[in-house]
């Protein structure tokens, strides 16, 4: 007999095959090794694994899981909610109904009070072939109609700023969560890696802050770089590298680095797992090398007098907003994943819109439609996937002042150009007065889940691993936009 079975023997002489009796003790006594052999494994796997993404730059480029329309983005926030019926919702019967009351209930939240019927201050033309129509107070992005897709059927879940900007950049309105620019470098690694994978160009101070732009529990090195802030000029923003760069040769730098980096590995070595440490480490290495990608994409003087005049760099009422605009287009050329430009917090016209509305449109206008055109010239906007929007939009009806718009989360319009969008199309729309999404609606979880689609990536698998669970951009939502995608 096998000493180590507890079964009798089934061959040998004189003895008579047996058909073994299995209880669960015994399953147990002979699979227990088994088990643990298993989690050993299981183990030697997670190490193994780990070792092999310390031998590869954690920005690495990774293939798309799918066919990719686009392989970066470009977004241009509208910070403070841009009104729809004033900008690219025409509504025929709000202009007929100036003055009237809504004819059905309004939202039970809402920031203020609000009154009647506001027509829009601004008149309606079509444009392009696509007869796509825009208010008078975009001219120059008029004249790109044919290359733009409107969602004119968005809708949000929250009110005020902050939750809904959060929610728009995030994912979710409530909690800290990894933003969208995090999001698409974790999955696809970004083509330079001299640079960041994302950055973000004078971001926003408020609602939500460098939260909007955060890694959250996403590895360090996946956070977005942000260039000055709301209160910074833009001819005053740079990425912040090694700042005695031409007072150290590169050499001495890389002994001095070197040395440092081998004391943060031994700490590392002590703590374990440490994702603020692993983020300064590489960051340093990071900086090193942005030493001479970023000056050299920085630097816009050497852009042509003709392209820096198609910006609207000649204009003291366009400059700022273009200069962002012309270095966008100078980070996705050289690489970078995810670029975003804020014009930050001036579109939220509770009063004066007449006058607010139009000194921001004048602002935006022309960088905008320069930035299209710049990118298409080049062969860059069918693999660029532009985003235009706010963090919600605007009522219809007036607030008590006569010449205002409260919040609205409920019906709004954004648009999208490039990256594997059909141009001059129209998707969605809202009520007769531009209040609610009424047709084709598309939540911020679909618009999530459509651009990280054309990206390459399937929203319900792009997940990270986090307090126990799984988490991901849409967490159990979202749907992709099919009918959007050319």
């Amino acid at each position: 007999m096998n000493p180590f079975s507890p079964f009798p023997s089934s061959s040998g002489p004189g003895c008579r095959r047996l058909t073994p009796v299995w209880t669960r003790r015994d399953l147990l006594k002979v699979s227990a090794g088994g088990f643990g052999y298993l989690a050993l494994a299981g183990l030697l796997g997670a190490l193994d694994n780990d070792a092999q993404k310390q031998t590869s730059p954690p920005l690495a480029p990774r293939p798309p899981r799918s066919p990719a329309r686009a392989r970066r983005v470009i977004f241009l926030f509208m910070h403070g909610g841009p009104s729809q019926v004033d900008t690219f919702d025409y509504k025929p019967l709000l202009q007929r109904d100036h003055g009237k009351p809504l004819p059905f209930a309004k939202p039970r939240v809402f920031s203020s009070q609000t009154g009647n019927l506001l027509k829009s201050p601004w008149a309606f033309r079509q444009h392009g072939q696509s007869g796509a129509w825009v208010s008078e107070l975009f001219p120059s992005v008029a004249s790109c109609v044919d290359d733009l897709c409107f969602l004119k059927g968005m809708h949000g879940s929250n009110s005020r700023h902050g939750g809904a900007l959060l929610e728009l950049h995030t994912g979710s309105d409530t909690f800290v969560r990894p933003s969208f620019g995090a999001w698409v470098t974790y999955g696809l690694g970004t083509e330079n890696q001299d640079l960041p994978g994302f950055i973000t160009i004078c971001p926003t101070l408020s609602h939500g802050g460098v939260n909007a732009y955060s890694s959250a529990f996403l590895p360090a090195i996946h956070q977005g770089t942000p260039l000055g802030n709301a209160s910074t000029p833009s001819d005053q923003v740079l990425i912040p590298f090694i700042r005695n760069a031409d007072q150290t040769p590169l050499d001495l730098q890389r002994i001095e680095l070197d040395l440092l980096q081998e004391m943060n590995a031994r700490r590392l070595a002590e703590t374990g797992p440490d994702t603020a440490l692993e983020g300064r480490i590489n960051s340093f290495e990071l900086a090193y090398r942005m030493q001479m990608a970023a000056p050299e994409v920085q630097d816009i003087s050497r852009e042509s007098e003709a392209t820096r005049k198609l910006y609207g760099l000649d204009d003291s009422v366009t400059a700022n907003f273009g200069r962002q605009c012309l270095m966008a287009r100078r980070f996705a050329e050289a690489g970078v994943r995810f670029v975003q430009v804020t014009h930050s917090y001036k579109w939220d016209q509770h009063a004066d819109l007449t006058r607010d509305h139009a000194r921001n449109a004048r602002e935006v206008d022309r960088p905008i439609a320069g930035l299209l055109l710049d990118l298409k010239a080049r062969g860059l906007l069918e693999d660029t996937l532009v985003l235009w929007g706010g963090e919600f939009g605007r009522t219809p009806v007036t607030e008590l002042n006569g010449d205002g718009r409260d919040h609205n989360p409920q019906g709004y319009t954004m648009w999208l150009a490039g990256g594997g969008v059909k141009p001059g199309f129209s998707f969605g729309e809202t009520d007769d007065y531009g209040y609610f999404a009424a047709r084709d609606q598309v939540h911020v979880h679909d618009l999530h889940a459509t651009m990280l689609h054309l990206l390459g990536l399937d929203h319900e698998k792009l997940t990270y691993r986090f307090a126990g669970r799984d988490f991901r951009l849409t967490d159990v939502h979202g749907r992709i936009v099919h009918e959007i995608i050319s």
